[in-house]
């Protein structure tokens, strides 16, 4: 099939798309940031924000599915600035869904959270649950297909600063000495980010059509 992967520079994506090359899929990259993998034949990459109405239609057409990983993801950062946050994960989900229906995309893969049911994960957590709430709706109007992915507390290379264990790496080899700032009581489920990215690609399957699939690990660990 021909994937478009936004985000897929990113954490997360860059995975997705390692996934999609192994199973022949054809697949296009929308990021703003550069692969820092090798690309190939197989792989089409696009340099652009999800706020470039132009090349974001270019990359959405002649898709098959897309999978949306691209947007904000840093609750640190949306938790000082909300607008931003919305422009880049509401808005812009909305955006792709329009041209989902323009170009009719099999499917909308969409990147949400487990904080959508939780009272953590500040505006982050409210702008995943509006976009999730705006892919029903087109679900219910205009009958676009999707599936939400509710990614859990994911760990592995090419995590970004913003990653809660790199954080406590980082301050760990800087400082030599760990030191978490959070909630000293906090409970994850970790999953390494090639598991998630294995779970996401099975989820192009009919059977997971217009639904919610929690990608998690299998084992509560307290943070601390």
């Amino acid at each position: 099939m021909k994937c478009l992967v936004t985000g897929g520079s990113g954490f997360l994506g860059s995975y997705l798309v390692d996934e999609l090359i192994k199973k022949n899929h054809s697949v296009t990259i929308l990021d703003k940031v550069s692969p820092t993998f090798k690309l190939n034949k197989k792989i089409k990459f696009i340099k652009a924000d999800l706020l470039n109405e132009n090349k974001t239609e270019l990359a959405v057409r002649n898709q098959d599915i897309v999978f949306h990983y691209g947007g904000l993801s840093g609750i640190d950062e949306s938790m000082v600035n909300p607008l931003r946050t919305a422009r880049f994960n509401i808005i812009s989900t909305i955006r792709l869904l329009e041209l989902c229906l323009k170009y009719k995309i099999k499917r909308f893969i969409f990147a949400s959270t487990v904080y959508v049911n939780s009272e953590q994960g500040s505006f982050y957590k409210s702008s995943k649950r509006a976009a999730e709430d705006f892919i029903e709706e087109y679900k219910k109007r205009y009958n676009l297909e999707f599936t939400i992915l509710r990614f859990g507390t994911v760990y592995g290379p090419r995590a970004s600063k913003e990653n809660g264990i790199n954080k406590i790496i980082d301050v760990a080899l800087k400082k030599k000495k760990i030191i978490y700032e959070g909630n000293k009581k906090s409970i994850r489920e970790y999953i390494n980010v090639k598991d998630a990215a294995k779970i996401a690609l099975k989820t192009m399957d009919k059977k997971y059509a217009n639904k919610y699939v929690q990608i998690t690990g299998n084992k509560k660990t307290s943070v601390i």
